[in-house]
């Protein structure tokens, strides 16, 4: 499909309505796109700039069937939506990015196998479904580790750390019976991420790398440009574009890879708009939000070079007390996300601190 092109003035269909729904619509709406969100919950976040809003089940037919009727094309905010939904709106309207990005990416030994399977570097891992199995995986991977859910982690949920064999039993309970993955400790010095992009005809766009902290399981801080050689980082943009082309991917994609002494590994991929991937609002004249609406729409892929040294700051829970203080800095771009209620370890927004310009 790609002759499909969009005009100014059609709609793109979103699947979830958070944040990241939020500021898609915005980057749509820029070009001249309407959105229409479909989001279970209540007053969603993206409702407020989206021109349209259903809110309905992932198991509503109907209100699926009617969704896709009112779009001409639909993406998505996350990766974990019900394969029987995507089965039904597949047969209405393109979606993008494709069936099998989510395929692969929703079950974290798929993923893995996928990687391996071009030539990458992941941690060792072993599926775990029983007790007999964790203790199979410890022998073969060691501890530390760290168990998680197949399906349906982010910041951190779903994950229990092993420090030695004895914390086997509690961090299978922490699993609540879901089919599990215990993957080895990589010792690596830091954490970077590439905001990558593919077209449907095969372009393919890379954001420099983004220097990742996380604070108890959540993404603390993204700054550019990373701690990484010219030939780490043509390492680490080669590889995400090894992934784009062989998921024939269409969209924007965060990958995040360990640096290693023996090479990038890599944690895991998230087809879709990244957190780490927010400081192109403010250092790039086409951010992350924008290529992924043109890559959607049938677009050429805009130039996402850096213009700029930038640290974006997640504001999570009470660092929403900041605000005022943060609004008087020079440099500094809020992006907030319109949620209503303030709670502990909740995404309320962001800050892009500009360092200096790119040169």
């Amino acid at each position: 499909m790609t002759d499909f092109i969009l005009q100014t003035g059609a709609t793109i269909g979103i699947l979830g309505g958070g944040q990241l729904g939020r500021m898609l619509s915005v980057a749509a709406s820029r070009l001249g796109f309407k959105t229409h969100i479909f989001e279970p919950g209540a007053n969603p976040p993206a409702g407020d700039v989206a021109a349209q809003v259903t809110t309905a089940g992932y198991d509503d037919l109907g209100a699926l069937t009617d969704f896709a009727s009112a779009v001409d094309v639909i993406t998505y905010e996350f990766e974990n939506i019900p394969t029987e939904a995507l089965n039904h709106l597949e047969k209405l309207r393109p979606i993008r990015p494709g069936r099998e990005a989510l395929r692969v990416s929703q079950d974290r030994i798929t993923e893995k196998d996928f990687l391996r399977d071009l030539g990458l570097q992941t941690a060792p891992y072993m599926a775990v479904d029983t007790a007999e199995d964790l203790d199979r995986a410890i022998a073969a991977i060691g501890t530390p580790a760290i168990l998680k859910t197949r399906r349906f982690g982010y910041d951190g949920k779903g994950q229990a750390r092993l420090k030695s064999p004895a914390d086997a039993a509690n961090a299978l309970a922490d699993m609540a019976g879901a089919p599990a993955i215990l993957e080895g400790f990589v010792d690596f010095s830091h954490e970077v991420s590439v905001i990558g992009a593919r077209s449907a005809s095969g372009q393919v766009s890379c954001f420099d790398p983004g220097e990742n902290v996380h604070r108890d399981g959540i993404l603390h801080t993204t700054t550019v440009p990373a701690n990484l050689t010219a030939s780490q980082r043509m390492d680490a943009v080669l590889l995400t574009a090894n992934i784009l082309n062989a998921l024939e991917y269409v969209g924007v994609m965060g990958v995040e890879l360990f640096v290693t002494p023996q090479g990038l590994i890599v944690n895991e991929i998230a087809p879709r708009v990244h957190n780490s991937g927010h400081w192109t609002q403010n250092g790039c004249v086409i951010d992350q939000f924008e290529q992924h609406i043109r890559a959607v729409a049938g677009w050429p892929l805009g130039d996402g070079t850096r213009h700029a040294d930038v640290e974006m700051l997640n504001l999570i829970g009470d660092d929403m007390d900041k605000v005022p203080e943060i609004s008087a800095e020079g440099n500094a771009a809020l992006h907030l996300y319109g949620k209503a209620e303030v709670k502990a370890g909740r995404k309320m927004g962001h800050v892009n601190r500009i360092k200096k310009s790119a040169g």
